[in-house]
């Protein structure tokens, strides 16, 4: 089994959202807020899909790859959830690296906020990720679902319903 983008940004916001999307239970289908973020990431950069390329790799797909200066382009709604999209593009980096593609960088983009973050590679990377795989591999194996912990996050998660259904009220 791969483990894709999407698992290592689930792993950095919730273990129980990764668990549910790691056994097919994918509720993002539902999600005003996913549809949203999927289509500023189809109409903020246009020209993209001619100048750059898409890349998938090893269980990985990257939407916008330039591949003359080896810079991953990854387009996001809000930066809500920074830590887990900075974790997506490092994770990105190491799959391109462990297939060769030593010096790339990314641009994390936020085109609602005008914002822009470099995420470089950084001497420690290798062995965190490959603590988070560990990690993540654990989580997946678990016979039942983690349980649920109640963050900000959830009222704009696409889980939301589904977790919190048989709660009386959200604390």
């Amino acid at each position: 089994m791969y483990i894709t983008g999407t698992h290592i940004a689930y792993y950095h916001t919730c273990k129980r959202k990764l668990w549910l999307f790691a056994h097919g239970i994918q509720m993002e289908h539902n999600s005003q807020a996913v549809a949203e973020g999927k289509l500023i990431g189809e109409t903020s950069y246009q020209d993209r899909s001619e100048k750059y390329t898409e890349l998938a790799i090893d269980g990985i797909k990257i939407d916008y790859y330039d591949a003359k200066k080896k810079i991953v382009h990854e387009v996001k709604k809000s930066d809500k959830v920074e830590h887990a999209h900075f974790a997506q593009v490092k994770y990105y980096l190491y799959v391109l690296r462990k297939n060769g593609v030593m010096d790339a960088s990314a641009i994390l983009e936020y085109p609602r906020l005008r914002q822009r973050e470099v995420v470089e590679w950084e001497e420690d990377d290798e062995r965190k990720i490959e603590n988070w795989i560990k990690e993540i591999k654990e989580i997946l194996a678990q016979k039942n679902c983690p349980p649920l912990v109640k963050l900000k996050i959830c009222r704009s998660c696409s889980y939301h319903d589904f977790c919190y259904a048989t709660e009386s009220e959200e604390g």
